[in-house]
C-alpha cells in the first residue's frame, strides 16, 4: 500500500484534547493541515496514512505563550537591544523562533518588538514557510510617553491622545497584529517604579479606540493598580503583569472576564529575584528593589483571579539572560506550585485560551476534529507531572498545519 503523504494516524496515543476532559486512549488522524477524527476513525479513512504509534503517549495541542519577545536576545543587557544592528538582531530573531517551535511552542502572541519592523518581518517569513516558527501575532515597540521608556532604544514615544492615535497609525502602517503600551515602571530600571502610571486616561482611550477600529489588539505592561483599571475601563484587551491589582481592579476584570486576558509573566518575577545573580543583579539588590513583595502581591492577586475565572495565560518575557528563550513552559510549572491550578487547568490556559488570545478559538488549542493540526506527542503525563513539557526530549514530536517539525526516530 503506497503512503499518503498527507494523512498522518497517531494510533493509540492518550488524547488530551483540552476541553477539560480527562484523557482517553484513542486514535487521532490528521489530513492535510486538519485533524479530520479524534477517538476513532472511520473504515478507510486512514487508509494509506503514515502511522505512529503512541504506545499510550501523550497527544496534546501545542501551547501558547501569550507574552512573546521573539527579539529578545537571551543577554543581561537590556540597553543594547536597541544598539545591536539590525543584520544580527535579524538573525536572532530567527532563531528564536525557531526555538519556540522546538520547545513545542506553536502559538505566540507578540508582546513588543526591539526594532520597528522585525515582529513583522519575521512573522511573515513563518507564514510563508520560508523560516520554522509558531503561528505569530507581530508587534511593533512599545508605546510609552515622554519619561515613562523602561528601555529607550526600544520605544516608540507618544504623548497626548493625537499624538497616540499618529503612533498608533504608524506601528498598524507597518502591519501589526497588535499594540503595546508601555503604562507602568519596572523596578530593575532603578528610576521607574512598578507602581507608578504614566499614561493618562485620555492617552489609553485614544490609543484603544484607533486600534480597535483598524481591527487590532492591544496590550499594556501594567503593573500597578491604577493601570490596570485603565486598561479595563478603556478595553486594553490583554494586561500583562496585573501585580498590584486592587479589590476595585479585582471586581472590573471580573465583570470583563468574557474579552479580557491576563497574562502574568511570573517567571520574570520568580527568575529576576532568585536567579538573575550570575548576571549582575544579586537577590539582595533584587529584594531591595522590592521584586520579592511584588511577587508576593502577585501571587495572591492571580490565585484570586483564577478563583473569580479571569483568563489567566502563561508565557512572558523569556528572553532575557536568566528567562532564556527555550524554558517558557516554566510558567505552566509557575501556574501549579504558585497559583494552585491543577495541572489541567494550567495546559487549557496554554493552550485553549491560546487558540482564542490568538483569535482563532474554533480551530487552535484544541485535539479536535477540524482544528488544525498543531500536535505535541510526548512521552509522559504532563498532567501527573507540568515539568515534563520542560523537557524537550520528551518532546517525541512536534507538528504543525500538519507537518512534522520534530520527529524522534522510533526504538527498533
Amino acid at each position: 500500500m503506497s503512503i499518503n503523504a498527507k494523512k498522518v494516524l497517531f494510533r493509540d496515543v492518550s488524547i488530551l484534547d483540552s476541553t477539560g476532559a480527562e484523557p482517553y486512549r484513542g486514535d487521532v488522524l490528521v489530513d492535510h493541515d486538519r485533524i479530520t477524527s479524534v477517538g476513532t476513525t472511520a473504515p478507510g479513512a486512514a487508509e494509506g496514512a503514515r502511522v505512529i504509534e503512541g504506545r499510550g503517549r501523550t497527544l496534546m495541542s501545542g501551547l501558547c505563550d501569550a507574552h512573546t519577545h521573539l527579539t529578545w536576545n537571551n543577554s543581561a543587557d537590556m540597553d543594547g537591544l536597541g544598539a545591536l544592528p539590525v543584520e544580527e538582531h535579524l538573525l536572532f530573531t530567527v532563531d528564536s523562533a525557531k526555538t519556540f517551535l522546538d520547545s513545542g511552542y506553536t502559538m505566540g502572541f507578540g508582546a513588543a518588538s526591539a526594532k520597528m519592523r522585525l515582529d513583522v518581518v519575521v512573522r511573515d517569513a513563518i507564514e510563508a514557510g520560508r523560516i520554522p516558527g509558531p503561528r505569530y501575532r507581530a508587534n511593533g515597540p512599545e508605546i510609552a510617553v515622554t519619561g515613562g521608556a523602561l528601555v529607550k532604544g526600544i520605544t516608540l514615544f507618544a504623548d497626548g491622545p493625537e499624538g497616540m492615535r499618529k503612533a498608533v497609525r504608524e506601528l498598524i502602517d507597518l502591519g501589526v497584529d497588535q499594540i503595546k503600551l508601555s503604562m507602568t515602571g519596572e523596578e530593575i530600571t532603578g528610576t521607574q517604579r512598578a507602581e507608578d502610571t504614566y499614561f493618562s486616561d485620555e492617552e489609553v482611550a485614544a490609543c484603544v479606540a484607533e486600534a480597535h477600529r483598524r481591527g487590532k489588539m492591544v496590550c499594556a505592561h501594567a503593573r500597578s493598580a491604577e493601570s490596570v483599571k485603565m486598561c479595563v475601563r478603556h478595553g486594553v484587551d490583554v494586561v500583562y503583569h496585573a501585580s498590584f491589582t486592587d479589590p476595585e481592579g479585582m471586581d472590573m476584570l471580573e465583570q470583563a472576564k468574557d474579552w479580557v486576558f491576563v497574562a502574568p509573566a511570573v517567571n520574570w518575577l520568580i527568575a529576576t529575584l532568585y536567579e538573575a545573580a550570575d548576571f549582575g543583579y544579586p537577590q539582595e539588590a533584587a529584594e531591595a528593589a522590592g521584586y520579592k513583595r511584588e511577587l508576593e502581591i502577585a501571587t495572591e492577586a492571580m490565585i484570586e483571579m483564577h478563583k473569580r475565572g479571569i483568563k489567566v495565560l502563561p508565557g512572558g518575557d523569556y528572553g532575557f539572560a536568566w528567562t532564556p528563550h527555550g524554558t517558557y513552559a516554566r510558567d505552566l510549572q509557575h501556574f501549579v506550585e504558585r497559583f494552585g491550578f491543577s495541572p489541567m487547568e494550567a495546559i487549557v490556559s496554554a493552550t485553549a485560551l491560546g487558540g482564542e488570545i490568538m483569535q482563532r478559538p474554533d480551530e487552535l488549542g484544541k485535539v479536535q476534529p477540524g482544528y488544525l493540526a498543531d500536535l505535541l506527542l510526548v512521552d509522559g503525563d504532563p498532567l501527573a507531572d507540568i515539568t515534563v513539557l520542560q523537557d524537550h526530549d520528551k518532546l517525541h514530536y512536534i507538528m504543525k498545519d500538519g507537518k512534522f517539525h520534530k520527529e524522534t526516530p522510533e526504538a527498533s
